[in-house]
């Protein structure tokens, strides 16, 4: 490990049947049980979800007719709806012309994050969001995650965003193949993942530079909330912090774009080691 100064400093060895709209209108209120967008809905089919329904702009064109033909191909029920009615039922939200209903998302365990990275000879690496609530922001840090070779996110139950349609649509299609774990205790659980031998990294202000730290071996990056940052007993429990320089007036950067510049020096190191 290094410090502020650039020193190097050593790690310590751890001890350790057809709905009608009234029904379709209600279930908008219900966003967990929808999936809008079409990258999103390709990938519920293909990953084999329990879909229920989809919904198809009558007359579309493209990509739709390929998701028509899959759903088919996979006996799911289709639906040819008007533009206004998929409006009404995705709340808004930029649906591209396709909604699903049905099973949006399952979550892993921690366990199942090891046997991905074990299945894969590489050691664990993890991010843990600490109270992420912007769905958006959720979705951005999936994909990133997932292109990145994350093995597994962790997020809380409680005052955090879950996976929902908006999350799925944001994360085009990158939520199907990174395993997303919700925990009741974030603090237990980086105890349990210390354990496991894994090193806990939190983001944070005014703390060693990023690209002057150790990333490699076992490591579970800790990001913050978007106004709060991470919460006290979580920072207790990391074992190092690290910070992303800011030259700007502005004091932070968007959370997902945070986790994109750590995540990305994690796998360089990782790659060159």
């Amino acid at each position: 490990m290094r410090t502020q100064n650039g020193h190097k400093q050593q790690k310590t060895k751890r001890t350790t049947d057809r709905g009608n709209l009234p029904q379709e209108k209600s279930l908008s209120d219900r966003n967990d049980n929808l999936i809008f967008g079409r990258n999103s809905v390709m990938e519920a089919l293909e990953a084999g979800r329990k879909i229920e329904k989809v919904l198809v702009l009558d007359g579309g064109t493209g990509s739709l007719r390929k998701i028509v033909g899959m759903a088919k191909d996979f006996k799911v029920r289709l639906e040819f709806v008007d533009r206004k009615t998929l409006d009404r039922i995705s709340s808004g939200e930029n649906h591209q012309g396709v909604v699903a209903r049905g099973q949006v998302f399952e979550y892993a365990n921690i366990d199942g994050i090891f046997e991905d990275a074990n299945k894969k000879g590489e050691d664990p690496f993890i991010l843990i969001l600490d109270g992420i609530e912007d769905p958006h922001n959720l979705g951005a840090i999936i994909r990133t995650g997932e292109c990145a070779g994350v093995h597994g996110i962790i997020i809380p139950e409680r005052r955090a965003a879950s996976v929902d349609s908006t999350v799925m649509k944001v994360a085009a299609g990158a939520a199907e193949y990174v395993k997303v774990a919700r925990v009741k205790n974030l603090s237990r659980t980086l105890d349990e993942l210390k354990n496991k031998g894994v090193w806990i990294v939190g983001l944070n202000m005014n703390e060693t530079l990023y690209y002057e730290q150790d990333l490699k071996g076992p490591i579970a990056l800790v990001v913050g909330n978007e106004g709060k940052g991470i919460s006290r007993l979580v920072k207790e429990k990391c074992d190092y912090t690290i910070s992303i320089p800011l030259k700007g007036n502005v004091s932070s950067l968007n959370a997902s774009n945070a986790v994109a510049v750590a995540v990305y020096e994690t796998l360089r190191q990782r790659e060159t080691c």
